[in-house]
């Protein structure tokens, strides 16, 4: 079987406009073969983290070669660089924002070029459009084959963040927040089993986790091992400490959304009630 580039596409687009398919109509042109695989087009709006989130659990799955199109872009039109990250497996096509941020955290060897070879860009180019105009053409001719270098120079300079960490407050008392609140409305925190350990040892007792106008002593294997309504703790798939509720919303239920404050107190601080 002959080899079909695949190219993904990641935006905070939505469906309700012309963009997206705008986006695949300029790839098809260039790349008439190429697979488009859609990731995710529900990135919340202008959210830079939430669409590092999003890649950084998807991307690995695909095959070697495999191109992925990021686009969460505030500052299109602006002095930001659109950029090409080469990883030994995969290529990025992206804003220089941040938004590969949690890629670069993951991936051993990155090689970031700032993307300046106009003649690979659709003509003119618009000020609001760079993922018509410039991303997706370059994802196409990559999917041609066109060598990377040919793109840009490499930079050192580009952007990156840390996601938000836990704190300790002090040995019993963990300091979390809300990362996103997915569409089961599941509250997806920064606590991972690495930060607390005991929270997820086998018939893990004497803890509380506090969040909204919660407070949760259980921690469960499935989201349907809690009882109807009750709000539970597990251990996502993305691999964070997830506050759920059993066909039910846990951010309703509990009154806490992305960025609010998640508390994990451990031990006698907990049978305390503090």
């Amino acid at each position: 079987m002959a080899y079909r580039p695949i190219i993904t596409l990641t935006t905070d687009f939505g469906s309700n406009d012309h963009f997206v398919g705008a986006m695949k109509g300029v790839i098809l042109d260039i790349v008439p073969d190429a697979q488009i695989v859609d990731i995710c087009h529900s990135v919340q709006a202008f959210d830079v983290l939430d669409g590092a989130l999003t890649i950084s659990q998807a991307y690995s799955y695909f095959p070697n070669r495999t191109i992925h199109v990021v686009i969460v872009d505030p500052g299109v039109g602006t002095a930001r660089r659109p950029i090409l990250a080469s990883s030994d497996k995969y290529h990025f096509v992206a804003p220089d924002n941040g938004v590969l941020s949690l890629v670069y955290a993951r991936e051993e060897r990155m090689h970031v070029r700032h993307i300046t070879s106009e003649h690979y860009f659709l003509q003119p180019v618009s000020n609001t459009f760079h993922a018509r105009d410039i991303f997706s053409p370059v994802a196409a001719y990559l999917a041609k084959e066109v060598d990377s270098l040919k793109f840009g120079e490499e930079v050192e300079d580009y952007v990156k963040f840390s996601a938000p960490k836990p704190k300790a407050v002090d040995g019993n008392r963990l300091r979390g927040v809300v990362l996103k609140v997915d569409r089961f409305g599941n509250l997806i925190t920064n606590i991972t089993p690495q930060d607390a350990p005991a929270l997820f040892a086998a018939g893990a007792t004497g803890f509380k986790i506090v969040v909204g106008s919660r407070e949760i002593t259980e921690i469960r294997n499935a989201y349907a091992e809690g009882a109807p309504g009750e709000v539970i703790g597990l251990l996502g798939s993305m691999g964070f400490l997830e506050i759920a509720a059993n066909r039910g919303a846990a951010a309703q239920l509990t009154g806490a959304g992305k960025g609010n404050e998640v508390s994990v107190i451990l031990g006698g601080a907990a049978a305390a009630g503090a």
